[in-house]
């Protein structure tokens, strides 16, 4: 957690409590999203991420809530379950057979308590992947809800910060590591064109 102290220390100096929770969320949404499998350790995860610069949900809202906590914001992962061929991704041939073949996957979120309101925070996917069709949050005002990248199966289940643990997800099968990488490959091949 040392880089991510850095990160933090760097991103909220001199700012306001709102001004402080904008930047975090902007700099971590920014992130270019990626499924990096090192990067999924609850623990190690966040450093990993920025480490490398690139993250999938889980480490980039592991980041979130780490640092929305040393903001002293109460922080909850929300998880739903999604499935990546519902995504509004134009994917390639290939790519799209390969997400058919995957099994639902589960998304985590941010729940957080701002102003005695529980917030939806979701810093997802960074903004070159709204060329793509994926919802981006381009804009947070400190306060609102914020929108998924994709229509949940399900209302989701809400686990207190300090279960973060037992959200990490098992070894991935042949099928959803050839998935993931391709997926990788496609999302570096948008960023460029952007």
């Amino acid at each position: 957690m040392e880089l991510a102290l850095q990160k933090f220390e760097e991103w909220t100096k001199g700012k306001d409590p709102r001004a402080a929770r904008v930047k975090i969320f902007e700099e971590i949404r920014d992130i270019p999203y990626a499924v990096i499998p090192q990067a999924l350790d609850s623990e190690r995860g966040p450093d990993e991420m920025l480490r490398v610069n690139k993250g999938s949900c889980q480490p980039k809202h592991y980041l979130l809530g780490e640092m929305f906590a040393r903001l002293g914001i109460s922080v909850f992962y929300m998880v739903y379950q999604f499935r990546w061929d519902d995504l509004p991704i134009d994917y390639p041939r290939y790519l799209k057979k390969l997400a058919q073949r995957m099994p639902n996957s589960r998304h985590i979120a941010c729940r957080v308590r701002i102003d005695d309101n529980l917030v939806l925070v979701d810093a997802t996917c960074d903004l070159p992947l709204e060329q793509v069709g994926i919802p981006v949050n381009k804009d947070w005002d400190g306060f609102s809800d914020l929108m998924l990248p994709f229509i949940p199966l399900d209302d989701g289940e809400i686990y207190h910060s300090s279960e973060k643990g037992y959200l990490e997800p098992p070894s991935f099968s042949s099928a959803e590591t050839e998935f993931y990488a391709e997926l990788n490959r496609l999302l570096d091949e948008i960023r460029v064109k952007a």
